[in-house]
């Protein structure tokens, strides 16, 4: 913001001049006055686009297919340039990938990857390189972070299954199985921690040794499946409680727990909010009691408009947290009336993609 003197100076116009011209450009909207201050209210046009880079997890899941689709979408409507990646659920190939990034000689880059242990070479490749860029859904060191909030998420699922054992099983859960996912870090095993202090937030007597960690390696549902159907060979338990930390593992999970002939005497509690988990939860019967939404389909929009927050030189937080709602059976169509347009084979292909 610039004062009438300051006009002065930096045009050389005498300052009746100056006030003539700056009441104008007022009068007509072009810029506004504060505290006897001028800024300009309109945009000054870029000689060419941003060009920007995006490192996409991958497309087996539903829920990072959302994600890359409303991010090409939202690149497209604000006229952004982007040059899109598939880094193949792999960490070598996003390393390759964010190399490749920086000899396409990126403004920002937007890096989706879940490895750790990867991170920290991933961002020094984008730090030396002068480069800023955006990490969804897990940390990257010098990034802004773009995503889920692992714990908040975590409490809404650990309340809604105390809720619903406190209704249904007058809240008597004999063991809680918590599956997580050691591949993913601590960071987003988060969303257990949480999970467990919902539960005992809402069932103050449930005994820490009633909780049972398990471990989905790799996060298939295929490895969730198996690691369930193995732990039940052994268990004793009645009324199990299943808290998954993604929509996979939690249909594998639930998978295991109809082989094993229960009906009545389990139910599942996964995040998400995914396809997968929505066409499971509109399935008469059902013992997924909920997953944690975390509406991907609005990440371009916020991701896009971030990047050129910073492109721009506009201050931007260091975490730019999602917003999170429980999609249950009974909600899930105001959450996405949409879903009733997909045919049986959508969902067939979509759940076939779990596997």
């Amino acid at each position: 913001m610039l004062t009438l003197r300051d006009l002065e100076h930096r045009t050389g116009l005498h300052r009746a001049t100056a006030y003539r011209l700056i009441c104008s450009l007022e009068q007509r909207g072009l810029v506004e006055r504060a505290n006897r201050r001028y800024r300009l209210k309109v945009t000054l046009l870029r000689n060419r686009k941003w060009r920007l880079g995006y490192a996409a997890l991958g497309s087996a899941f539903a829920l990072t297919r959302e994600i890359s689709q409303g991010i090409v979408q939202a690149a497209q409507e604000k006229g952004v340039e982007l040059v899109t990646l598939d880094n193949r659920n792999s960490s070598k190939v996003a390393l390759a990938n964010a190399q490749r990034l920086v000899r396409e000689h990126v403004d920002l880059a937007v890096e989706y990857q879940p490895d750790g242990r990867m991170a920290p070479k991933i961002a020094a490749t984008f730090i030396e390189a002068n480069i800023p860029f955006i990490a969804i859904n897990f940390p990257h060191p010098g990034a802004i972070y773009y995503g889920a909030d692992n714990y908040a998420a975590g409490l809404l699922a650990g309340r809604h299954l105390g809720n619903w054992a406190k209704h249904n099983w007058r809240g008597a859960i004999g063991e809680l199985m918590l599956i997580g996912l050691p591949d993913a870090g601590p960071f987003v095993n988060l969303r257990l921690t949480g999970l467990l202090a919902g539960v005992k937030e809402v069932l103050p007597s449930f005994e820490d040794y009633r909780a049972v960690h398990l471990e989905a390696h790799g996060g298939g549902l295929g490895s969730s499946l198996e690691i369930t159907r193995k732990y039940l060979r052994q268990s004793k338990a009645q009324q199990i409680a299943v808290g998954a930390i993604s929509d996979t593992i939690g249909l594998g999970a639930l998978r295991a727990l109809e082989e094993g002939g229960r009906t009545r005497d389990y139910a599942v509690m996964s995040q998400s909010g995914s396809l997968e988990a929505r066409a499971e939860l509109r399935r008469p019967g059902t013992r997924l009691i909920g997953s944690v939404g975390y509406f991907p389909e609005k990440y371009g929009e916020g991701i896009i408009s971030l990047a050129i927050k910073l492109l721009s030189g506009q201050a931007a937080p260091p975490a730019v947290l999602t917003k999170h709602s429980v999609i249950t059976p009974e909600n899930v169509d105001h959450f996405y009336p949409n879903d009733a347009l997909l045919t049986n084979a959508d969902v067939s292909m979509m759940m076939l993609r779990t596997l």
